[in-house]
């Protein structure tokens, strides 16, 4: 029987560190996260993540279990293990070393990349596209993220600076885009969109309104709820049908968590999605729901290290 390779998978958010001892059949050993964002420095951000990172070697050695390598998922643009930037939730967040800080504290190999590009290839990996070599990730929340993996392998484009999946234009002439930019699709189909349409469709205030709300009400057939549920998956199809007519997947994963709102909402958006993509594009594509949850990004992150070391 082969013997399981172990690494630390680690998960930065805006509000914590996720972190996951993870055997390389996608066991998950021990799990915890710690706090930051808010006030926190840069400097509290690092130590969290040493922190974490201690807390998986210390139950590695529990159980002897030796851990070949740590892998980090990170907000912003991220090269070669290093955060270029981009990351405008966490204070100064920018040229840091993750690779170099932490191979130095711990006398392993590190590998990061951005944290929706680690998240798809946990659902790649371990989760709903296991076994696909084709796959485009999307993450519906307060913008829209996601992943594509080619040929089995993160695609990022030249130096790790594309697959900005929620800032494709569907409206040239639309909406101002917090990028800077005008009619993204972040702009028209993200969660925060749908709560501002709501909001405004209902005359209430958008800090009245959540994502769940508006399930809850779609689902008891209110008719501002379906109205905007409907536009929302439809622009959802729409951005979708795109990718699937560039890459030709074999599979849309569609994480977030509203993508947890039920099988009804993949459907929606997996009908409007094949209705605007192109037949012969879409024939090998199927549209489906994220699997692996919340811990999607500290699996993603552990098989960054299961890819690279031998």
């Amino acid at each position: 029987m082969e013997k399981l390779r172990y690494a630390t998978g680690i998960d930065l958010g805006g509000t914590f560190v996720k972190y996951a001892l993870v055997a390389e059949n996608g066991e998950i050993v021990t799990e915890g996260k710690l706090p930051v964002g808010g006030k926190a420095s840069r400097e509290d951000t690092l130590e969290a993540i040493k922190t974490s990172i201690q807390k998986t070697i210390d139950k590695a050695s529990e159980e002897s279990i030796q851990v070949v390598g740590i892998g980090i998922g990170s907000p912003g643009i991220v090269c070669d293990g290093v955060v270029q930037g981009g990351a405008e939730n966490l204070d100064r967040w920018v040229d840091i070393d993750l690779a170099g800080i932490f191979g130095k504290a711990f006398n392993l190999p590190v590998f990061a990349d951005n944290d929706a590009n680690v998240m798809g290839l946990g659902e790649a990996t371990y989760g709903a596209a296991k076994d696909c070599s084709d796959v485009i990730f999307i993450t519906v929340g307060t913008g829209i993220g996601g992943a594509i993996i080619a040929n089995g392998e993160l695609y990022g484009g030249y130096k790790n600076r594309g697959t900005e999946m929620g800032h494709v234009t569907i409206d040239h002439k639309g909406i101002d885009c917090n990028c800077g930019g005008r009619g993204c699709l972040e702009a028209y189909a993200s969660t925060s969109a749908l709560v501002q349409q709501y909001a405004e469709a209902a005359g209430l205030n958008a800090e009245e309104v959540n994502g769940h709300l508006i399930v809850e009400k779609y689902k008891n057939n209110e008719a501002t709820a379906v109205k905007c549920m409907q536009e929302h998956t439809a622009y959802l199809g729409h951005g979708i049908a795109g990718f699937i007519n560039t890459f030709a997947p074999q599979k849309v994963v569609i994480g977030g968590g509203i993508s947890e709102a039920g099988q009804f909402y993949i459907d929606m958006i997996k009908e409007s999605a094949f209705g605007y993509a192109m037949s012969d594009c879409a024939a090998n594509t199927d549209v489906v729901g994220a699997t692996l949850g919340n811990n999607a990004g500290c699996l993603g992150a552990a098989s960054l290290v299961f890819k690279h070391v031998n």
